[in-house]
This record gives structure tokens, sequence and C-alpha cells, in this order.
């Protein structure tokens, strides 16, 4: 096992001065790397539809009279931990599903199970303890937003085999990396919307744009091994698949703030939103690995002004 983790203890493709290596012991890294701590991307991107969808039903409540602020930023703690929480669950459980594949694979072979700094029995006692702090967040919600996040457990579990049967896998990441676009208004109002189904459907369409940019990444590599993935699929065409997954994005996120009655605010911050996806579809290059990393990770400002928005559209702001 000759990878770059055997000389330094970190992955290729982590950056080597993040907080992980700086303040835990050598021997937690292989940990903190199945989980992605030193990746924060991941839980970034897994809460802002948390924190869309509880902003969203917070302006409603607002209007209502009826919204808790202190509960409204528990809920927002909440989300937090457990898209740390569950993120790293879901990359645990992902790695030990492809083990064999990120051994083929240039850029994940030095990840803790292939260079074999854990045993897979470490991983999965590693991944019980993440979902227990999942689980522990997941209560401290109502019923129906408990039961809720419980059901989205058969998406997550079927998301790391559908690059094995489907062209489409980004799809199935959205659908469980959406979820929480369902869950921030069911934790705070106790039911669903149909504002609240848009905004689910908005993050989808968010989701299978910026990791298909993500996937052009592994192509070569993807087409070794068999795995299938849009940007092996969309190609060429990436970027004429993007003006339509971003435009749906855009449009669905319009209609759920329409159908919420949210204030002019929260659409300043689409138009802005709307501005940054144009810059990603205008400078993308599908071959240049380092770029398609960095506009990956520069939809969290995405999903960061679109938060911004919708809190500064609260009426009491």
């Amino acid at each position: 096992m000759n990878t770059a983790a055997d000389q330094n203890g970190r992955v290729a493709d982590a950056p080597s001065d993040n907080w992980v290596y700086r303040i835990l012991p050598p021997a937690a890294w292989p940990y903190a790397q199945l989980a992605r701590w030193d990746r924060p991307i991941g839980w970034q991107l897994l809460m802002w539809p948390c924190f869309w969808s509880s902003a969203l039903a917070a302006n409603v409540l607002a209007e209502r009279g009826q919204l808790s602020v202190p509960l409204f930023l528990f809920h927002l703690f909440l989300f937090f931990a457990g898209s740390v929480a569950m993120r790293g669950a879901g990359c645990t459980y992902n790695d030990l599903v492809d083990e064999e594949i990120d051994m083929a694979v240039a850029r994940t072979r030095s990840r803790p199970l292939p260079s074999g700094r854990v045993t897979r029995r470490q991983a999965k006692l590693f991944l019980v303890a993440q979902a227990l702090v999942g689980l522990v967040v997941l209560l401290c919600f109502n019923r129906f937003a408990s039961v809720l996040g419980v059901t989205s457990l058969l998406i997550v579990a079927i998301y790391p085999f559908a690059k094995r049967f489907t062209d489409w896998p980004q799809f199935f990441l959205g659908l469980a990396f959406s979820w929480g676009a369902l869950m921030g208004w069911a934790a705070l109002a106790g039911w669903l919307s149909l504002s609240s189904l848009f905004l689910y459907g908005a993050a989808i369409a968010w989701t299978i744009g910026y990791d298909t940019i993500y996937a052009h990444q592994d192509k070569e590599d993807d087409a070794l091994v068999g795995v299938r993935s849009t940007a092996r699929l969309f190609g060429e065409n990436t970027r004429s698949w993007l003006i339509g997954l971003y435009g749906l994005t855009l449009f669905l996120l319009f209609v759920a703030f329409a159908l919420a009655g949210i204030g002019f605010l929260a659409y300043v911050g689409l138009a802005v939103a709307a501005l940054m996806f144009a810059y990603q579809i205008r400078v993308l290059d599908i071959d240049d690995p380092a770029q398609c990393l960095a506009l990956f990770k520069f939809n969290n400002k995405v999903g960061a002004i679109l938060f911004l928005g919708l809190l500064a559209a609260l009426p009491f702001a």
C-alpha cells in the first residue's frame, strides 16, 4: 500500500493545513478523514437546505405572530450538529461500500480504509457512534419531524450503490442531501407545506448541478472502473445541462418563496445566487480538476447567500 497517507497521515485530496491536523492527535486522523471533518464542504452543503427550510418556515410563522425565536435558533444549532454527524456517518458508510472502488481511483486510494489505516470493524463502530449522535439530534425535534427524518435513511442507504446501476447517482444524492429542505419546515411548523416541497425540488436540482461539477474530477478513473455519473453522461454538454439544472433551481426557489409570501430581501438573495450560478457556468472547464473542485466548493457561498436573504426577509429583521 504505497499511498500519500503512508507518508504523512493525510489523504491525497484533503488540505494539509486543516484544523484536524493541527488539533487532533495523529491516531484520530483516520477517523476524522472517514467523517470528512477535514473537508467541511460536505456538511455545509447538507446543512444549507435545512437552514433555508427553517428560515422559510420562520418567515411564515413570524408573519402570523407564532414564531419562537429561541426555538428557531436552537433548531439552526441542531441542524448544524446533525449535518456534521450525519454527513460523517454517510461518508463512513460510503467508504465501507466503496473500498474496492476507492483502491482503484488515484484520488481516493489514500483514504483510511483502502490505505489500511483503519479496519472495517473500526469503521463500522465509528459509523454507529456518529449515527447515534444524529439520532440524539433527531429526537430533539417534534415527533413528525423525527419520523420524517428516519424515512430518509432508505435513500441514504441506496445512494452509495446508485453509481453502479444508473447514470444519475447525483439524483439519488440530491434526494438524500436535500431532505433538510423538508426537515426545517417540519421541525419548526410541525407539518409540511407545498412551499417546502418546491424547496426540496430546488435543492435536488442544485445538488445534481454542483455534484456533476465535482464528479468531473474523477471521470477518467470512473470510466476505467465502471463508475457511472452525470459528469460522464453529460460530457461536453455539461454547461448546457447546468443552465437547465441551475435554472430549475432558481425557478423552484422562486415558487417556494412566492407560495410562502416571503419578503423582498429573500428575492435579492435569489438574484445574487442567480449571478453566482451564471459565473460557475461561464468559467467552468470540465477538464480542469482543480477548478471543478473550486467551483463545487463555491456553492457553499450560494447556500449562505440564499439563507441570509431569507433571514433578512424576516418581518422583524
